[in-house]
């Protein structure tokens, strides 16, 4: 079976934007959760969310040695999310997180766009991809200013 992640790649893909995307799934599943929603309406999120955990993990294992920083990051998610997942928050903060996903979401894509453009190459990923997918983002953020 041929690697799904050369470690040559991970010289183009940016870590930050793989683990926004945890952040902004977690955050979605926790409020379907919470308003006790069928799992018709927000199981998307629930496969979305252990995808971008596989990912983040396939990532940091090719990633040695883990910097400080890495560390961190993971411990502090893995800390809070069964509190936000639980539904134990302020509900005025739970829609506030709610709300603020959709931006989680956009800035995901900022990090990996500046890589890019740094490297002067996306490498084996698709510049386009990338593009239409943080375009994606802010038509969804436009629309949830225009309605809010």
């Amino acid at each position: 079976m041929p690697l799904l992640l050369p470690p040559l790649l991970l010289n183009f893909i940016s870590v930050v934007s793989f683990e926004l995307e945890v952040i902004g799934y977690t955050i979605a599943l926790a409020y379907c959760l919470h308003k006790g929603l069928p799992f018709s309406a927000f199981g998307e999120y629930a496969f979305l969310l252990i995808q971008a955990i596989i990912l983040v993990a396939i990532i940091y294992y090719f990633s040695q040695p883990l910097g400080t920083k890495t560390w961190i990051r993971g411990l502090l998610h893995c800390a809070i999310a069964p509190t936000v997942l639980s539904g134990q928050i302020d509900p005025i903060l739970f829609e506030a997180l709610y709300a603020s996903q959709h931006a989680i979401f956009l800035f995901a894509r900022i990090p990996q766009i500046w890589k890019n453009f740094k490297n002067r190459s996306t490498g084996e990923l698709s510049f386009l991809t990338f593009f239409m997918n943080f375009g994606g983002s802010m038509v969804v953020m436009g629309s949830v200013i225009g309605v809010g």
